[in-house]
């Protein structure tokens, strides 16, 4: 027997005087948001229209200041208070979601060692993506135990090499930036011993404000002393892809206002542009789309897992490669803004797969 522990981040408002904004409160805004109006809304979240409006009261009664607007045949429309909680409930979302996926991962394994006949888990240590997120919810759906903890590429690999995880996930920049990215990641590509699973291609891209009041096209545009830069964390795919643009077009990173502040996911980067906080961010398409952002197309790269050959026959890592190869994974890959599945689950050397890293072993030799 396997279990699945989940955790969500619950955050108040509170009064001098000890009044709080009820929990949903925000989840009927941030469903009116999605939805276009109050009914649809109640709908979403499971309640009537009179509660619905309850809420919304005691919310106002909180604020002093109304949350929702109604327009005749406009349907529902949130104040720039409504907007704000809105937009803080994201962010609180996108800065820990996988921070606590990964703790729910560990505690899930941790009560499992405590139980004598619980089963081992696959440990997966991959770079945050949405490919990732949604092969974690698939895993969880065929009930294969798995252990998933986001870190950067870098890291997962280094951890697959030392025997601290099953599997490591990571991404490489295509083109011309794919023999400098393979040199990279040399030290823990083992050929003989590592297998590459293909698993997606995604566009990388700058996220900007709707409008792109600041007029900002490319990687240039960023070294701008009106232009403020959210980066993401040292270490992860991202910012290594970032490097390598600046490298390339002779760009010294110390001239981009906010290139030492860095959040730790895509999301967190979109969530801290949709605040103002920042004119651009790198990262991929879909919180772009969710945060109602601009993008920018900027470069693509494939996705990888990377696994020991001889693990490839063990029960679970056959039913790992049976979820990446079905047809409904491929689909929910499908259906991510930016996404490709590319050929997912097909196995390959790593010669095969870099064809770089190949050329390179002939030159050291």
């Amino acid at each position: 027997m396997s279990f699945q522990v989940s955790i969500s981040p619950v955050w108040t408002i509170r009064r001098a005087d000890g009044q709080a904004l009820a929990p949903r409160v925000v989840e009927l805004l941030v469903m009116v948001d999605e939805h276009g109006s109050l009914a649809a809304a109640c709908t979403a979240i499971g309640a009537s229209y009179r509660h619905a409006w309850q809420l919304l009261r005691e919310g106002e009664a909180l604020f002093g200041q109304p949350l929702l607007v109604m327009a005749r045949g406009k349907g529902s429309q949130l104040t720039a208070l409504g907007a704000r909680l809105v937009w803080a409930q994201r962010r609180i979302q996108a800065r820990l979601s996988p921070v606590l996926d990964t703790l729910a991962s560990e505690l899930g394994t941790e009560i499992e060692k405590a139980l004598s006949s619980a089963p081992s888990r696959l440990r997966i240590h991959a770079s945050h993506g949405f490919a990732v997120q949604a092969l974690h919810e698939f895993l969880d759906t065929a009930g294969l135990a798995h252990e998933l903890k986001y870190c950067g590429s870098a890291e997962a690999l280094a951890a697959l090499s030392s025997g601290n995880c099953d599997v490591a996930g990571f991404h490489v920049p295509m083109a011309e930036f794919e023999p400098v990215a393979v040199e990279h990641y040399r030290p823990w590509l083992q050929p003989g011993v590592h297998r590459v699973i293909q698993l997606a291609r995604r566009r990388q891209g700058l996220m900007v404000a709707p409008g792109n009041p600041k007029r900002i096209y490319e990687i240039g545009d960023l070294a701008r002393p009106d232009v403020r830069f959210i980066n993401r964390q040292a270490g992860s795919g991202t910012r290594y892809l970032l490097d390598l643009m600046l490298q390339a077009r002779g760009i010294d990173a110390a001239a981009i206002r906010g290139y030492e502040q860095c959040e730790f996911t895509h999301a967190a980067v979109a969530a801290f542009v949709a605040s103002g906080m920042a004119d651009a961010g790198l990262g991929v398409e879909v919180p772009a789309r969710e945060f109602k952002l601009e993008f920018l197309p900027m470069h693509q790269e494939r996705y990888f897992l990377l696994c020991d050959e001889r693990n490839l026959g063990s029960p679970d890592m056959l039913r790992l490669l049976d979820v990446i190869r079905s047809e409904g994974y491929r689909q929910a890959v499908n259906r991510l803004p930016g996404y490709e599945a590319d050929a997912p689950g097909t196995v390959v050397t790593v010669e095969a797969a870099f064809p770089a890293f190949d050329g390179g072993t002939r030159k050291s030799r």
